[in-house]
């Protein structure tokens, strides 16, 4: 199939992107740059430097795309709740144009990187597809109102079948076929598993771990972490799934989870550093528990991790953050 990426140079998008090529597929990835990395393309893709909103200059009706994988968005939740603007304008009025030149195209596959942190629930139970929607920040409330549109898109045009699917905690590395090393960096970083590994390489003078008082067995919040070839495997196998007229939603997760202490401690174990931790309250808003049930990922895509040992996604998240992240640090220096 010939596949358009939008955001395929972030970190899931281009781990993707190099899925899909390494599958035989015809790749053209469309990103900004303002947070990918252009060496995270893949050789045999096609890149156009530009925002979502200029799409349809790639997108035209004669190009003959089959589908659309789309990540590109803003996903910092606490500068969505400084800047919500930036998140309209870039997660909702992006995928607005997008959809409009997946429309005139007549592109019959969307898929759409979203998150679980839209849901809400008792704090105890992993969230299914069918769980309640109660976006908490900006970010969210985009996600959530995007697989609006979309439904929307799909329902009315008949043309058009999509699958969302709502991330958990994607972390891990990859070494590529191409010699590419793919690995999560933010700026600033806020996911636990690259904080705890700048504490362990000695980018953070502590780390801070947020409220040991919860209803959990050690007291720490439990997360779903699932490892990013997993999650990347999901999107391929929903692209193969999807249905004209027809808008799936998938929770792909480990469906287990770890919590914020049993994290620091395999952190700890792989990397073979002892660096300081500083106990603090809860923070607003965390819930106890938030994972995933997969059932149906599984079910309907035949999807199942690979890679869910938390030692191991850890392991090749430290292993990128030695190779890559602190290489880039010594150069900066």
């Amino acid at each position: 199939m010939k596949l358009l990426v939008t955001g395929g140079a972030g970190y899931i998008g281009s781990v993707v992107a190099h899925q899909l090529v390494d599958a035989g597929h015809e790749v053209e990835i469309v990103d900004n740059l303002s947070t990918g990395f252009a060496f995270n393309l893949p050789a045999g893709a096609r890149f156009h430097e530009m925002s979502v909103h200029r799409v349809a200059d790639v997108l035209t009706p004669t190009a003959g795309f089959d589908g659309v994988l789309h990540f590109a968005a803003s996903i910092e939740v606490a500068e969505s709740v400084r800047n919500p603007e930036k998140y309209w304008h870039n997660n909702i009025e992006g995928s607005l144009a997008l959809l409009r030149a997946i429309r005139a195209a007549s592109v019959p596959r969307l898929i759409f990187s979203s998150t679980g942190s839209m849901y809400t629930g008792d704090g105890t139970t992993a969230f299914d597809e069918t769980a309640e929607i109660r976006p908490q920040n900006p970010y969210a409330a985009t996600k959530a109102t995007v697989d609006q549109l979309i439904a929307g898109a799909c329902g009315a045009f008949g043309i058009l079948g999509a699958a969302t699917l709502r991330y958990f905690n994607a972390s891990g590395a990859v070494r590529t076929a191409d010699g590419a090393h793919l690995g999560e960096r933010h700026d600033p970083e806020s996911h636990l598993i690259p904080i705890l590994l700048q504490a362990a390489g000695g980018q953070r003078d502590t780390f801070t771990l947020f409220g040991t008082d919860y209803p959990t067995p050690d007291g720490t919040c439990i997360r779903d972490y699932i490892h990013v070839s997993d999650l990347a495997a999901a999107h391929l196998l929903a692209l193969d799934a999807v249905e004209p007229g027809h808008h799936g939603i998938f929770n792909p997760g480990n469906g287990q989870g770890h919590s914020n202490r049993q994290v620091l401690d395999t952190v700890r174990a792989v990397t073979g550093v002892d660096f300081p931790v500083r106990i603090q309250g809860r923070r607003p808003g965390d819930p106890a528990v938030c994972i995933a049930s997969s059932e149906k990922a599984h079910r309907e895509l035949g999807w199942k991790p690979q890679r869910p040992d938390l030692a191991d996604i850890v392991a090749d998240a430290w292993g990128f953050h030695q190779t890559v992240v602190e290489d880039e640090l010594r150069t900066q220096r």
